[in-house]
């Protein structure tokens, strides 16, 4: 079994020279034709948390040019897998898709962001995680009110939490350079971002116990929303909410973190 692993290996690797050094067209499509199906497969994985009125045939058509961008810009020396690399393009251009057609409603932002500063600005005068009640009673709304936003705002949040902090050209850098090194990283970037994975790492930790089995599950273990559900036996609704308030919490120790490098 091996064996017949590394021959296919090796033969996607010939199809690579083929086209990136030798311009043969027939290795590009052969290569297109092979990596297509991921194109469904991050569609189904992100369709899960999206409202009834997204067509998944739109995600897989914006997948489909990111899918044709990572061909473009992988660097097949390197000896990394293609596929991490496409997966991470796809699921970005289909986001990058939806938010071009502007598809989430001003009032489902306007709630997440003020969650999201409900977070923040409790967080920083209790300093540590604040409840589900707290915020509550600073946002004025009951619990059943903040599931409900949670759920509304849940592809909202699914988004977020791939961006990077810093400007648009750091938001690049950070999401792809551990796959496209095309220059040596600056000691500080390197500093930075070691710095921004320990953040991360204690803020997940610090998350509430149910909270960070969805983190894990969904951003480590690569399950669906649907499939975590049975995994913790709640409603996907309920997974949705969950997801949500882990993503505000983390957000605003990201923001806390940002606030101190400045």
């Amino acid at each position: 079994m091996a064996r017949l692993h590394n021959q296919d290996k090796a033969k996607e690797f010939d199809k690579w020279v083929m086209w990136k050094q030798e311009g043969s067209r027939e290795a590009e499509t052969d290569l297109i034709t092979q990596f297509l199906p991921l194109v469904t497969k991050v569609a189904n994985r992100l369709a899960i948390g999206l409202p009834s009125n997204v067509d998944k045939d739109d995600l897989i058509s914006y997948g489909r040019f990111g899918l044709l961008d990572a061909l473009a810009k992988f660097d097949h020396t390197r000896g990394l897998k293609f596929e991490t690399y496409a997966m991470w393009r796809i699921r970005g251009a289909m986001i990058d898709g939806l938010r071009e057609n502007d598809w989430i409603p001003r009032t489902v932002r306007d709630k997440a962001k003020k969650i999201e500063e409900a977070y923040v600005i409790l967080e920083q005068q209790k300093l540590r995680t604040p409840t589900d009640l707290e915020v509550c009673e600073y946002l004025g709304i009951t619990e059943k009110e903040l599931q409900q936003v949670c759920y509304d705002t849940s592809l909202a949040t699914m988004v977020s939490i791939d961006e990077a902090v810093g400007d648009e050209d750091e938001q690049k850098t950070a999401r792809h350079s551990y796959i496209v090194d095309e220059v040596t990283p600056r000691p500080e970037s390197v500093a930075e971002n070691t710095s921004l994975r320990e953040v991360l790492s204690n803020s997940i930790d610090k998350l509430p116990e149910k909270e960070r089995l969805v983190v894990s599950l969904f951003y480590f273990e690569e399950l669906t929303l649907s499939e975590i559900a049975e995994v913790m036996n709640l409603s996907p609704s309920r997974i949705s909410q969950l997801h949500s308030k882990a993503i505000f919490r983390l957000r605003s120790s990201l923001t806390r973190w940002k606030s101190q490098l400045i």
